[in-house]
């Protein structure tokens, strides 16, 4: 019976967590991922950032040229083809990144910290268990 429910609840508890990180974000949630992605993997085209945020390259270069804007990213010819263009996140980005990383793991850092010792490695274990659900088929 637990498991029957236990989907549901998993899904509007992590709902819930996500809409609270979201809250801390200083950018519009598709802008915090670009940058993201851009900060861990390097420079992107704008056709594989649209594809990894299910976005249409047109939706993406709009949101490229807002961060463009605030010299967040900048554009570069691609090396190997001048026709592609690559999206660079700048030194201002990277700040802004860390930033907004650092406000949301401080709020859940606190969070944490409000729990027992116990508590603290339970939330580990499921942590563990969570990573193996996203890697499932």
């Amino acid at each position: 019976m637990v498991a029957e429910r236990l989907p549901t609840e998993l899904r509007i508890v992590l709902g819930r967590l996500m809409r609270r990180l979201r809250g801390v974000h200083r950018f519009p949630l598709t802008q915090a991922a670009v940058l993201g992605r851009l900060d861990r993997e390097g420079e992107q085209s704008i056709g594989a950032l649209a594809a990894y945020e299910s976005v249409r390259p047109q939706s993406m270069s709009q949101t490229i040229c807002e961060l463009e804007a605030e010299g967040l990213v900048q554009r570069r010819a691609d090396a190997s083809d001048a026709r592609r263009t690559q999206v660079a996140i700048t030194t201002r980005g990277r700040a802004a990144v860390e930033a907004d990383r650092a406000a949301r793991e401080g709020w859940l850092g606190e969070a944490i910290a409000r729990l027992s010792d116990e508590e603290q490695r339970t939330l580990q274990q499921a942590v563990e268990l969570l990573k193996r659900l996203t890697e499932a088929d």
